[in-house]
């Protein structure tokens, strides 16, 4: 059994201003709808310098002091896909939107009324439940299922 696979690895950010969540209207296919903004890290690249840097390119806003507060994982073809994931109430800048979609920012009491992403409740609940910390798609036969612990 071999003790190394493919991984490509990726942060999410949950930037939080008083009762607002910074969402992206996603415009890419897959995973399309509001999110949190996020992009790959690269080659060599500390995991929190990739997300204060993938902020900065998709929000225009530098974040301070971002909290690693959770994972996200699911196959992929010969590896996995993860996901880490950040939660971050201190910034500066200037919003803007990228490439990617535009930012919003949409408070709690607005989720609802938003188009968002398949598993954002899931997402939400690992990145604010002190008790959750991980996030993974199992799959069985054609059925992929979400396992929060």
């Amino acid at each position: 059994m071999a003790l190394t696979e493919n991984v490509e690895l990726t942060v999410l950010c949950l930037i939080q201003k008083g009762e607002a969540y910074l969402l992206q209207d996603r415009v890419k296919k897959d995973w399309k709808g509001y999110t949190l903004p996020g992009g790959h890290v690269e080659k060599g690249e500390s995991i929190v310098d990739a997300v204060i840097r993938e902020m900065k390119e998709e929000t225009g806003l530098t974040v301070l002091h971002p909290k690693l507060c959770g994972i996200k994982q699911f196959p992929i073809e010969n590896g996995r896909y993860l996901v880490f994931l950040f939660r971050a109430d201190d910034f500066t800048g200037e919003l803007v939107s990228s490439e990617e979609g535009e930012m919003h920012w949409v408070s709690c009491k607005e989720l609802p009324d938003v188009n968002l992403v398949e598993d954002f409740e899931e997402l939400l609940q690992v990145m604010l439940d002190e008790d959750k910390s991980e996030f993974q798609y199992v799959v069985e036969g054609e059925e992929w299922r979400v396992v929060l612990k």
